[in-house]
């Protein structure tokens, strides 16, 4: 069964790069990749090189043996690369959805306010959060464990440990990426997140 016909020719260009990308960057040669598919080597030369088609079967085997799915190896880029953000002016914040999981959400946002040292006053829910600091120094708590987070550093933790974040000394501004369950705790207690740090 033919996946594609003469009509699909930049993709069916851009899946065999991918493919002999995908080996490369493995470090494997086209033996190794071959023998993971159980394709002939002279096969898989082929295929990178645009003198075979390309059948499904044999590309749900090389996205397997690539360790992909086969909706990665044929998916397209027609969508907007440039996404500007969400102004949110109530709360101080910019707000990116992303595109390849319409749950998770990037927010940058300026924090003038130290955190809140005391557990009790710290949330907690399902998911997990990752922070890059922009600028200034960032002070993240997370249960009584206190982490000073400087510009350019970055910090990943789960949610469902009591957490907080703030600023030490002057200002700091963050970017904050929610998945879909620490977006939705967030939401469930209160609105945007952190939204208590809001700019002055």
């Amino acid at each position: 069964m033919l996946l594609m016909t003469q009509e699909d020719g930049d993709l069916d260009s851009l899946v065999r790069k991918r493919i002999r990308a995908l080996r490369v960057a493995q470090g494997w040669s086209l033996e190794e990749l071959a023998g993971r598919a159980r394709l002939s080597q002279s096969s898989l030369s082929r295929i990178e090189n645009g003198r075979r088609r390309l059948a499904l079967d044999q590309l749900v085997t090389l996205a397997r043996a690539l360790d992909t799915t086969l909706d990665q190896l044929v998916e397209t880029a027609d969508e907007d690369v440039i996404t500007s953000p969400m102004i949110d002016s109530a709360h101080g914040l910019m707000r990116w959805p992303v595109k390849g999981d319409p749950g998770m959400t990037v927010v940058r946002q300026r924090m003038t306010q130290p955190p809140p040292e005391n557990p009790a006053r710290m949330r907690a829910h399902p998911g997990r959060e990752w922070l890059v600091v922009l600028s200034g120094t960032a002070v993240l708590m997370l249960g009584h464990r206190r982490f000073r987070v400087e510009t350019h550093q970055a910090a990943e933790f789960p949610t469902m440990m009591p957490h907080a974040i703030g600023t030490a000394g002057g200002p700091c501004e963050i970017l904050g990426i929610f998945d879909r369950d620490a977006r939705r705790g967030h939401q469930r207690e209160g609105g945007e997140p952190e939204a208590r740090d809001r700019a002055e």
